[in-house]
């Protein structure tokens, strides 16, 4: 990746930490705040993006927004790794019969698509930010299992734990300084990858109503109060849209900008 979007790659991961950590510099209204006298305007310079059927301006909602999407994005795509690491490690270092069975179970949770898997979740849990992380989470971890499996048993064998073998540390210390720390760092974009990726699917349980509850300023939600207005306030949809592209195709830079750094190490 050339060096000018590596730079605008580290620029927009600092404007993403600036609106999720204070909104308020941005957009210092109230993207709760009702007026609807003010409903249905059209951008301009007092609205920028417009506002919304109750007069609620929506660049103060897009910008408070991003906090709620990203903070579900990255807690899912935690979540995942988290549960990845656990499965992955245990089929990696397990005798062959119990590896054949995780990896069974893997690949055959792996067979299943994800958002649906996520909806299979969400029909159990109820809707909600936190089910919502639940559900994205645990419907991308058999991927990232069977790539950290693959990673380990890659590792297992290496001089590096060799080395530590024979300076006398236990297994759990060589799993958990040497093992896992290796094995995941070629998957470090991918990771950032999936945040993206978790994003745009907490965007779509908002969007069916399965995820971040109406009023909340998140921008699936928008998407789905903007579409039943989209003849008369084409905004409404357009911008939150907007917001959850920018973020998958930032995502995407970082990704492979990463991903080009580990390749040349």
């Amino acid at each position: 990746m050339s060096r000018w979007a590596r730079i605008g790659s580290t620029l927009f991961v600092l404007l993403l930490l600036l609106v999720a950590l204070v909104p308020g510099w941005l957009a210092p209204g109230d993207p709760l705040a009702i007026d609807p006298a003010e409903a249905f305007q059209s951008p301009s310079p007092a609205h920028p993006m417009g506002t919304d059927e109750s007069g609620r301006d929506v660049l103060t909602r897009v910008v408070h927004g991003a906090r709620d999407s990203l903070v579900i994005g990255i807690a899912a795509t935690a979540l995942g790794m988290g549960v990845a690491i656990v499965l992955g490690t245990a089929a990696a270092l397990s005798p062959r019969w119990l590896d054949a069975g995780i990896l069974r179970l893997l690949e055959a949770l792996y067979a299943i698509p994800s958002l649906l898997m996520a909806l299979l979740i969400i029909a159990f849990t109820g809707p909600g930010v936190g089910p919502a992380i639940v559900a994205v989470g645990l419907s991308t971890a058999p991927g990232y299992a069977r790539l950290v499996r693959s990673q380990i048993r890659t590792l297992r064998h290496s001089e590096m734990l060799q080395a530590a073998t024979v300076l006398g540390r236990g297994t759990l210390l060589r799993v958990r300084n040497h093992l896992v720390p290796n094995a995941l760092r070629p998957l470090l974009a991918l990771i950032t990858l999936g945040v993206g990726q978790a994003v745009i699917w907490a965007s779509a349980l908002s969007f069916l109503g399965l995820g971040t509850p109406p009023p909340a300023p998140e921008w699936g939600a928008m998407l789905a109060a903007g579409r039943t207005y989209l003849h008369l306030a084409w905004w409404m949809s357009l911008f939150p849209g907007l917001a959850i592209v920018v973020v998958a195709a930032g995502a995407t830079m970082i990704g492979r900008a990463l991903g080009g750094k580990v390749n040349a190490a």
